[in-house]
Order: C-alpha cells, then structure tokens, then sequence
C-alpha cells in the first residue's frame, strides 16, 4: 500500500516540476504528512526525488533551445557551496522550524508571483537583460560619412546589476535548497521571472537546470547520512519521471500568463496547508 500511495504522489509532483519547473514544494509534505516520515527524512528525500526529475526535465527541453544555459549555470555555481551550509544547518534544527519556515517562504513566493510576476510573457530564453539595438551611426566601415547599423551593448551599470542579482538569488536559492530540501525550483521561477524578467517557458526550462545542480551539491553535503527509504522513493521517483515527460506536454499546451498563475496558486494552496498543519502541532 506504501508503494502505491507513494507512485501516486509521485505522480502529482512529478506533473508539477514537469509543467512549471518547481515541484520539490509538493515533495516534503507528501513524505511528511502522507508516507509519514520525519521532516529531516523527508528533506532529503526531496532532494533526491527533485534531483532525478530536473534531470529528465533538462533532457526532455534540449531540442526546445528554452533553457538559458549562462544564468542556469550561473544560479547552479554560486549555490553550490550554499547548499553545503544549508544542509549542514538542516540537521540542527528542529521539525517545526523547518515546515514552518518552509510555510512562511512558500506563501511569501506565492504572494510577489501574483504582484509582481506579470503576465509572464514569452520571450526568448537567451534573453539575457535589456535588449540589444539597432541605431545609425556616422562612424561605420564606410567611412565617416556613411551610416551602418552597430549592435548598442547595454549600459555596464545594467549588467552589474544583474550579474549582482544573480549572485545573491542564486546563493539564497542554493542555502534554502540544502536547509528545506525543495530543489529551490519554487524560488527560482520567480527569481528569473520577476527579478530578471525572464518569460515563464525559459525561466522553468532553467530553473530545472538549477534544481539538477543545487540537488547534486545538496546530496554532497548529506553524503555521510543519507539513509533514504527506497520502498518509498524507489516508485515514488520511478512514477514522478514520467510524470515529468506529461508535464513538460501540459506546459508546451498552456499560455505562459496561465503558467504563471498557476505556479502561484500551487504555492499558496501548499504553503497555506503545510502552515496549518504546522501551527496545529504546534498547540496541540
């Protein structure tokens, strides 16, 4: 029964990471308050269930050219070493900090997609910041008097601004990555979409870039205990990848506003549920 409960979760979690990028969210309350296991078990289990379908979720976008391979990497690379810390973190801290700091983080997501993450346009996913134009100029292979089209680089100030963005989201996404046990995909949605601008397909493509790497540097630093119940993840991850391949069908049929907005109502509907919870065992 076991298998079959968790094959059926898997499923669900697999369809969300698949169709919108982030579905480590749904993961650790489906082992915590379904397949009853411990929150510290639970994290690591995620990780483990994220990391695998990131994986099949990158593979399934190649030919889609919808990842954004700089800032995906970029994102990965300085979350690394926080994802270390994070983990190291998530062992000294008790269960209800964690499902309601898990709580708190999700809704407060789920509230700035709504505000400010747009109408999650489409856009291409090597959009890298403000676009590159087109403008004359006297000063061409021509000559002086001639007039030829050269590319206008954005201004350096705009690029340090968001090289810096990338940095501190991506260190932030790393560290809540090892010390929640999400895979970060429900913080680097909107982290592409709203503080980069990116459009929602390229910013789910990357972000499943992301996960694959914040989980492998999360597993790293759980190494010496990792325990994890494969009766349980064995068909829950087995289940959730294909899934995933559903979702990646799901999202290519959805407008990128519906993406959006369904993405937030996700995080409202879990982080609402698992704070409740959490308060409840709480005053219990």
């Amino acid at each position: 029964m076991t298998g079959i409960v968790a094959g059926v979760l898997g499923l669900a979690v697999g369809l969300v990471i698949g169709a919108l990028g982030g579905g480590g969210v749904l993961s650790v309350p489906a082992l915590v308050y379904a397949l009853g296991q411990d929150a510290h078990a639970a994290t690591t289990g995620s990780i483990v269930i994220v990391g695998i379908i990131s994986v099949v979720g990158v593979l399934s976008r190649l030919r889609d050219r919808t990842i954004d391979w700089r800032t995906g990497l970029a994102f990965g690379a300085v979350g690394l070493p926080t994802a270390w810390a994070g983990s190291v973190l998530n062992r000294a801290v008790p269960q209800p900090v964690l499902l309601l700091s898990f709580a708190g983080l999700t809704l407060a997501v789920a509230a700035l997609m709504l505000v400010r993450g747009g109408d999650g346009r489409d856009e291409p996913a090597s959009s890298t910041g403000p676009a590159a134009r087109s403008v004359p100029t006297e000063d061409g292979p021509a000559g002086p008097a001639g007039r030829t089209a050269v590319l206008v680089r954005p201004h350096r100030r705009a690029l340090a601004v968001r090289t810096a963005k990338v940095l501190a989201a991506g260190s932030l996404i790393g560290f809540l990555t090892g010390f929640l046990g999400v895979g970060g995909g429900f913080l680097v949605v909107p982290a592409l979409v709203v503080l980069l601008g990116m459009g929602m397909p390229a910013a789910i493509g990357t972000s499943l870039l992301v996960l694959t790497l914040n989980a492998a540097g999360s597993l790293a630093a759980r190494a010496g205990h990792l325990q994890p119940d494969w009766t349980v993840l064995g068909p829950f991850v087995a289940v959730a990848v294909l899934g995933a391949l559903a979702g990646k069908l799901v999202a290519d049929r959805l407008s990128a506003a519906a993406l959006n907005r369904s993405f937030a109502v996700l995080l409202l509907l879990v982080g609402g549920g698992v704070g409740a919870q959490s308060v409840l065992a709480l005053v219990a």
